[in-house]
Order: structure tokens, then C-alpha cells, then sequence
């Protein structure tokens, strides 16, 4: 029973004043702690509280995309054979991407570099938001034409402002699963976060050039440096703590036709002008979702 401690620090014998002392700086560490917001369990609530709050996307009267709109980027799955469902663009993160509070910024905000996955999850929040910058001078409000060059940022406040970037893959930095070229999240912005929009059909794509990009129709989205489109990845599974979710990367698929893939078709969902908390591609599901009901009951009648 040696190892037993017979007496505390109130008794006063041995080291005691030495154990107070040691008492006295934990309990003074994790007050300090507390007060700048790096407790685990404070990270954790402000990144579940705060990174699912809803975002308004912007609406296009036009129906063309403009620099400066806050938009989502949806993959809209396997249309032939329904292995891999819609997802759309989503932030990956943990407690330990949430900053503390700081003189130069009051409240909670991610750090990069982070992940991104390919969520299920349509409903406009923080985490699946994106702004569309201008990387050559463009004002706010003037339209994105085809093969002109662009970046995706997260929005302000907790999403802390972080560009999509990528770069050639090496074996010391690639996607975790399939091995193909890495996204990320990153605070430096550079050349490796400038991304260029390429119509849909390769055989119209050079007419198309310095056209206005239209929203919520399919589009390629190419890194300017690597020429690698985005890709969403349903044979590659990523689990967060916000559930199942694909991989996604840097990586053009082409079929026999020298065509790109599905994986790598795109669409800026923008808002339905009448509630813009709801994006236009959600609203379809939702009318489609009705009228399979709709069948169904008339058929069982």
C-alpha cells in the first residue's frame, strides 16, 4: 500500500506547499483557458453551433454568375446508373481547426489548411457556402465568362476566409484515399487558388469562350495551374463527425469519347429569388420528391 497517498495537500506534510502550488497553476491554466475559448468542449460547440448556421445564397436575375455571389457547388451525381447521389462542395473540419479568440478577431474562427468532401447534405450553411472572387481585377457584379480566371472562398466570420487550392501531387501530398491530387483549404492566397470555368460540351467549348457562365447548369471547373478539373469521388468514402461523405480532387475523367466524366460535372447552385436560405436545386429535389409521392398514392389508390 505504498503507492497509496495517505495525506493531502490540507494536511501539510511532505511537499505540501508544493502540491498547492501545482493546484493553483492548473486551476489558473484552464481559467485562462476558458476565457480565450480553448477548451476542447468550447471548440467543439462553436464548430457544430457555427458551421451549420444558414447562409443566403445570392440570387441571379440574370441567370448568369457574378463576381462576388455566394454560391454552392453540387455535383449532381451518376445520372445513368445512381452509384454515386448528388453532393455538393463542403468544409472538413474538427476541434482542432477552431481558433481561440484574439485581439484582432473576437470570436471563434477556422484555420487553415483544411479538407473538403463532397457532403449530402444540400441546405446553404457555412460549411458548403463559397464566394466567387475576382483574380484579375474584375469589380463585384460583373459576370464570370468561360476560361476566365476565378477563386473560391469560404465566407467571413467563422469560416475564417479560406481559398480552395491545389497542386501537382507528390508522395508526401495527395487525396488520403485515392491517392489522386489533393484540395485544401489554405489562408495564403496565391496561383495555386485560381480555378477557370469550361462549358460542359468539349465539342462547343472554343465557341464558348468569354461567354458568360450560366448558374445551376453543368459546367467543368479547372485548377489554372495543374489543368486538372474537379472531381467528386463515389468509390471513395470520408467519415467526419458530420457523417458519410466522398472524396474529392483534382482530377479529369474521361470516358471513350475524350470527354470528361460525370464526376467531373458541376453546377453554381444560386437561391430561388423568392427565399434565398433555399437553393434552386433543392427546391427541384423537393417538387420531384412531391410528385413521386404523389404517383405513388395515386397508384396505390
Amino acid at each position: 500500500m505504498a503507492h497509496v497517498r495517505t495525506y493531502n495537500p490540507r494536511v501539510r506534510v511532505g511537499n505540501w506547499k508544493e502540491d498547492v502550488t501545482l493546484e493553483e497553476e492548473t486551476l489558473k491554466e484552464f481559467t485562462l483557458q476558458k476565457d480565450r475559448g480553448e477548451l476542447t468542449v468550447q471548440k467543439e460547440g462553436a464548430l457544430k453551433h457555427n458551421i451549420l448556421e444558414t447562409v443566403s445564397l445570392s440570387v441571379s436575375q440574370d441567370g448568369f454568375l457574378h463576381f462576388g455571389d455566394t454560391v454552392m457547388l453540387v455535383n449532381c451525381g451518376d445520372g445513368d446508373h445512381m452509384q454515386r447521389s448528388p453532393c455538393v462542395l463542403s468544409i472538413i473540419a474538427d476541434s482542432s481547426n477552431v481558433s481561440s479568440h484574439s485581439q484582432t478577431n473576437t470570436g471563434p474562427h477556422l484555420t487553415g489548411p483544411l479538407q473538403v468532401g463532397g457532403a449530402h447534405r444540400m441546405d446553404p450553411c457555412v460549411r458548403n457556402t463559397f464566394i466567387i472572387v475576382s483574380v484579375d481585377g474584375s469589380s463585384d457584379g460583373e459576370v464570370v465568362r468561360y476560361d476566365q480566371s476565378f477563386a473560391l472562398k469560404t465566407t467571413g466570420g467563422f469560416a475564417g476566409e479560406l481559398f480552395l487550392a491545389s497542386d501537382h501531387k507528390s508522395f508526401q501530398k495527395c487525396a488520403r484515399k485515392s491517392r489522386l491530387q489533393e484540395l485544401s483549404l489554405v489562408e495564403e492566397f496565391d496561383f495555386l487558388c485560381w480555378w477557370k470555368v469550361l462549358y460542359f460540351d468539349p465539342q462547343e467549348r472554343l465557341e464558348n469562350e468569354g461567354y458568360p457562365v450560366q448558374v445551376n447548369s453543368k459546367v467543368l471547373i479547372s485548377h489554372c495551374k495543374t489543368n486538372q478539373c474537379l472531381a467528386a469521388l463515389g468509390n471513395h468514402i470520408l467519415w467526419s463527425q458530420f457523417g458519410k461523405e466522398y472524396e474529392l480532387t483534382a482530377h479529369t475523367f474521361l470516358d471513350s469519347h475524350k470527354a470528361e466524366r460525370d464526376n467531373n460535372h458541376w453546377l453554381f447552385s444560386t437561391a430561388h429569388p423568392a427565399n434565398q436560405s433555399q437553393s434552386l436545386l433543392q427546391l427541384q429535389q423537393d417538387e420531384h420528391r412531391e410528385n413521386q409521392e404523389d404517383t405513388q398514392v395515386k397508384d396505390c389508390s
